[in-house]
């Protein structure tokens, strides 16, 4: 199952030195303050707007996402590889 990484976004944007009214300028819209309610998950991205983002964050659009595995999967995975390699 996938997640949006909403930290994954906000670090990117500080690391590539762009300021919250850059990318809310870039995205269309009026202001910054506009753009931070999605940084901070107060508004969900549209699938329409992460091929911009992707682009002004020089990343992929799989770059937002997070991997969630289950602790089931992740124990089963662990017991595979131990009787894999014995």
């Amino acid at each position: 199952m996938k997640s949006f990484n909403l930290n994954y976004i906000k670090v990117r944007r500080v690391v590539l030195e762009l300021t919250l009214h850059d990318v809310a300028i870039s995205m269309g819209f009026k202001n910054a303050s506009t753009y931070m309610k999605y940084e901070n998950g107060d508004y969900s991205f549209k699938a329409e707007q992460l091929p911009l983002l992707a682009e002004l964050f020089k990343c992929e659009i799989i770059d937002f996402f997070d991997w969630k595995v289950a602790e089931i999967e992740i124990l089963r995975l662990i017991k595979y590889l131990y009787f894999m390699f014995q």
